[in-house]
């Protein structure tokens, strides 16, 4: 018995595994991206607000307290995703960020002091704010540029996204938002 010799290479299928298939383990935290996945880095400086009065102008009793420019709520969550706010020129609504130290955020804030290079960190209360964070100068991934939106339903397909990698996947990247 001989074999067969063919000019062309015989490519085998493997089988694809999907993304949502990857075992990753609940309690490892969030990881950064990886090299292909970020598009630009940014040195800025970095500060903390709330959604109380001393960032906001806004209390409890205000109807859009703790609802950000682009009309969703704010949020902390170190697991997954959290709200940010940065100067649209330069990072857009909807825009995905890595801030080493604070994890995953996204674009969905503006303010009155964030101008150019100055991006703010949300987080729920003030003590958090200075025991957390304060002010530092970081270098920030850009992982995803924003096309000047940020609906709840972006952030809690995000959310979970990253909840299962542990990180943002590709496919996740490759959509149009």
């Amino acid at each position: 018995m001989g074999f067969l010799w063919s000019p062309q290479p015989i490519v085998i299928p493997r089988p694809e595994i999907p993304e949502k298939h990857i075992a990753v383990d609940p309690s490892m935290p969030v990881l950064a991206p990886r090299t292909e996945q970020v598009l630009d880095t940014h040195k800025v400086t970095a500060t903390g607000y709330t959604a109380g009065v001393e960032s906001t102008g806004k209390g409890p009793k205000h109807p859009q307290y703790g609802i950000t420019y682009s009309g969703v709520k704010v949020r902390r969550d170190k697991e997954t995703v959290s709200t940010i706010a940065a100067d649209p020129k330069l990072f857009p609504l909807g825009s995905i960020l890595y801030i080493p130290g604070y994890g995953y955020g996204i674009v969905a804030d503006t303010g009155s002091a964030i101008k150019g290079n100055k991006i703010d960190l949300y987080f729920p209360t003030t003590k958090q704010v200075y025991k957390e964070w304060g002010k530092k100068d970081v270098e920030v991934q850009l992982i995803k540029q924003g096309a000047g939106k940020c609906t709840e339903k972006m952030l809690e397909e995000l959310s979970e996204a990253i909840d299962v990698y542990k990180s943002v996947p590709d496919s996740w990247l490759d959509k149009a938002v």
